[in-house]
């Protein structure tokens, strides 16, 4: 899977860490606070959106007083215990980590999530120095299913797109993957399971956990 690859790139929610089904329960808390019932269909629609445009999103659709500052300090502060103290990596995954570190293969992750959660969890799983660079979705142009995160993360490599493989677990992610120009190896996660068959049709592959590759 490795073979003549020279950088890998990770995103972090549903890939490295087992966090998707927290930000349902945030966005749930967050609107009720404000008298609102979570729409169907919501996590669907800001997939791959980054921090910045998912609270532009919530602004703009639910007439929120906030600024997009405040929208993400209140997110930020709502998420902080639970990326400091309950979020787990997925299984397999730090071992998998050390084994591309061990065949001196760059390392890189994409996020959509806010810098600093990104980091706290990291480093809260003594991860965070495997990485070579940690990019979010709000220092480039567009998020996913855009191209951008994921060609900015392999610049500041040095590796060319063709060069780079990626793990996600959303299909906005796997696409923008691929429209990068990378390939693309998707990882399971129970948010996206009603989606499996669209992200096993643009994905190389499909795994369960990393224990089988690690």
């Amino acid at each position: 899977m490795l073979e003549g690859i020279k950088a890998v790139i990770f995103d972090l929610d549903g890939t490295i860490v087992d966090s998707m089904w927290i930000w349902k329960e945030i966005d749930i808390k967050y609107l009720a606070k404000r008298g609102i019932k979570l729409p169907d269909g919501l996590q669907k629609e800001i997939e791959g959106m980054s921090f910045t445009e998912t609270a532009i999103y919530f602004k703009k659709t639910f007439s929120l007083k906030e600024t997009i500052e405040e929208i993400k300090e209140e997110w930020n502060l709502m998420a902080y215990d639970f990326y400091r103290n309950k979020i787990n990596l997925k299984y397999g995954v730090k071992e998998f980590i050390e084994l591309i570190k061990s065949k001196d293969i760059k390392l890189g992750i994409g996020t959509s999530n806010s810098r600093e959660l990104a980091l706290e969890v990291l480093k809260k799983h003594n991860i965070y120095d495997y990485f070579d660079t940690i990019r979010t979705s709000c220092e480039v142009e567009k998020g996913k299913p855009h191209p951008h995160i994921f060609l900015k993360v392999a610049e500041d490599l040095g590796v060319k797109p063709q060069d780079c493989i990626v793990f996600e677990d959303t299909y906005a992610g796997v696409l923008a993957a691929k429209r990068a120009g990378m390939r693309v190896i998707a990882i399971s996660d129970e948010l996206s399971l009603p989606y499996k068959k669209e992200i096993c049709d643009l994905a190389e592959n499909y795994i369960e956990d990393y224990i089988d590759i690690a």
